[in-house]
């Protein structure tokens, strides 16, 4: 199945998509006309640093033993077609990601059981500062400022999914990342089997599995996508904060 979470007269919907029409409270609408918010409610956002073989090798790191893990605040969140705003930094990033979402309450999920409690897949952008991650050890500022989580634009629910998933980022229509999820060093289930290990994650959770090779720079007046091949294209726009 595939969700979309959109917003009407000032109110939150979830909505199933089925083709181009969304089917919700016993009403169809167009997907092209409605506004839609990210497709998760989280209460925390659980990112996986240096995930993908090939951005290990581009950045010269020997492949982690156990997934390197930080948290994004749900204040960072935002959906598709939002402002991006950087931060006064003279390097903020794009990282193309794919993002699952929790199903249910769950804690100490061994691997073989991680399929029970993903409700489904989306795309995430992890945006970062830099220069405040050169110097600050747990990445808030660097990776916790808000519009810093871009997410969408719909739920995917696992068994639609092609996978191995292709993933690729665009700077102004440009290429700048393309790999696919064969190139993961932790699994999906291997993840969420470490991070359920010592942390309950609830309904609406985000984990972002980490990004591949070819991260690099945004700029004011941009335009960057993340493409996932069977979930789509989540586009933000770029500004300077004020």
């Amino acid at each position: 199945m595939r969700w979309v979470r959109f917003l009407e007269n000032g109110q939150a919907w979830w909505g199933e998509l089925v083709g181009d029409t969304v089917l919700s409270q016993g009403r169809r609408r167009q997907l092209s006309e409605l506004r839609l918010l990210p497709p998760a409610q989280p209460t925390k956002i659980v990112c996986v640093g240096v995930n993908y073989r090939d951005h290990a090798q581009e950045m010269g790191r020997k492949l982690p033993e156990r997934p390197a893990l930080f948290l994004k605040p749900p204040s960072a969140l935002i959906g598709p077609d939002e402002t991006i705003y950087l931060p006064n930094s003279e390097r903020v990033d794009y990282e193309g990601e794919l993002a699952v979402v929790i199903k249910e309450r769950c804690k100490h999920v061994k691997a073989a059981e991680a399929h029970r409690v993903i409700w489904g897949y989306t795309c995430f952008n992890d945006i970062s500062d830099r220069i405040a991650q050169s110097w600050e050890l747990n990445w808030v500022r660097a990776k916790g400022f808000d519009t810093a989580a871009c997410l969408g634009p719909i739920l995917v629910s696992p068994d639609e999914l092609p996978w191995p998933l292709t993933i690729e980022t665009r700077v102004n229509g440009s290429v700048r990342q393309h790999s696919d999820t064969s190139q993961l060093i932790f699994s999906v289930p291997q993840i969420l089997e470490e991070i359920t290990s010592f942390m309950t994650l609830e309904p609406g959770d985000i984990i972002a599995t980490g990004t591949p090779a070819g991260v690099g720079p945004l700029t004011p007046g941009d335009i960057v996508e993340v493409e996932i091949s069977g979930i789509g294209v989540l586009r933000n726009f770029v500004a300077r904060a004020a």
